[in-house]
C-alpha cells in the first residue's frame, strides 16, 4: 500500500518563492546559534575523516620521493645515472591502491550518512522554533541511532544519482540537485519511510515544483556562502541557511499532521 505522503504531494499547494525566502530570513534570526552548533558538530565528524584519508597518501608520496632521490646516488654520494632507470615496479602497489580507494569510498559514505542524520536533526529544530512548540527534538545524533542502515542507503543513493547525472554530460546535475536537497526533509519528518520511498517522494515533489525550488536552492546557496566575507569564519554561521527554505518548501506544500496539538497541513504563511 502506498504511503499517504504521496497523496499529499499530489494535492500539494504551490510554494511561494518570495514568501519562503522572507520567512527563511526571519527563522534564521532565531536558529543561527543552533545552525552554528550543527556545523561545528558536522566538522568534528568530517575533519578526522579527512586526516584518515590523506595522511596515508601523503606518507606514501613522501616515502617514494625519498626513496627515488636516494636511489640516484651511489654509496659514495656520486650521482648514479643507472639508478634513475632502476626504479621500483609500481604495479606491485596496485592492490594497495585498490584497497585504499575502496576504504576511502566507504569512509565517505559513512561520514555522509552521519552528517545526513545531523542535518535531519536541524530540520526538527527548525520545526520547533518555527511553530513554537514544546516538542522534544532529541539529541544531535538521535536520528542516527537505529537508522544507520537507512542513512547509509540514502548516502549511497544520493551519490549514485549525482554520479549518473554528472556522467550524463553534467547538465542533468541541475535537475537532480532539487530532489536531492529534499531528501533530508523527508527523512527528518518521515523516518519510517524506506530509502526508495524517500527518494521517490523527493523526486515527486521536486518535479512538481522544480523551477521554484531550484531558484530557492540557488539563492539560499549564495546567501549561505556570504559568511566567507566575514573573515571566512562567518561561513560557519551561514552554511546551514540553505536548509531553511527546504524546510518551508516541505511545510508549505505537504505540511505536518496533528502533532503537539497543532495541525499545519498545507499552511502557506
Amino acid at each position: 500500500m502506498e504511503h499517504p505522503i504521496f497523496k499529499k504531494i499530489e494535492n500539494a499547494n504551490k510554494p511561494d518563492f518570495g514568501n519562503i525566502l522572507s520567512k527563511s530570513f526571519e527563522l534564521f534570526k532565531k536558529v543561527w546559534e543552533q545552525a552554528l552548533y550543527h556545523v561545528l558538530i558536522s566538522m568534528v565528524v568530517v575533519i578526522p575523516m579527512i586526516f584518515i584519508i590523506y595522511i596515508p597518501y601523503i606518507l606514501f608520496v613522501f616515502s617514494m620521493t625519498g626513496r627515488n632521490s636516494y636511489d640516484y646516488y651511489d654509496s659514495y654520494g656520486y650521482y648514479d645515472s643507472y639508478g634513475y632507470y632502476d626504479q621500483p615496479d609500481m604495479t606491485a602497489y596496485i592492490p594497495l591502491f585498490i584497497i585504499y580507494i575502496l576504504v576511502v569510498f566507504v569512509l565517505i559514505f559513512v561520514v555522509q550518512a552521519i552528517v545526513f542524520g545531523i542535518t535531519a536533526h536541524f530540520f526538527k529544530v527548525l520545526k520547533k522554533e518555527d511553530m513554537g512548540t514544546t516538542e522534544d527534538v532529541g539529541g544531535y545524533f538521535d536520528l542516527i541511532k537505529g537508522n544507520y542502515k537507512k542513512l547509509f542507503g540514502l548516502s549511497l543513493a544520493s551519490f549514485g544519482i549525482a554520479l549518473l547525472a554528472t556522467l550524463a554530460c553534467y547538465l542533468p546535475i541541475f535537475y537532480v540537485m532539487v530532489p536531492l536537497q529534499l531528501l533530508v526533509a523527508f527523512y527528518a519528518f518521515h523516518p519510517e519511510l524506506s530509502v526508495s520511498d524517500i527518494v521517490k517522494a523527493s523526486f515527486k515533489l521536486g518535479n512538481k515544483f522544480w523551477l521554484t525550488i531550484f531558484g530557492l536552492v540557488i539563492i539560499s546557496s549564495m546567501i549561505a556562502q556570504l559568511g566567507v566575507l566575514l573573515c571566512i569564519v562567518g561561513v560557519f554561521f551561514t552554511a546551514y541557511f540553505v536548509h531553511i527554505p527546504m524546510y518551508y518548501v516541505y511545510k508549505d506544500t505537504i505540511g505536518f499532521d496533528n502533532a503537539s496539538g497543532e495541525n499545519t497541513e498545507h499552511i502557506s504563511s
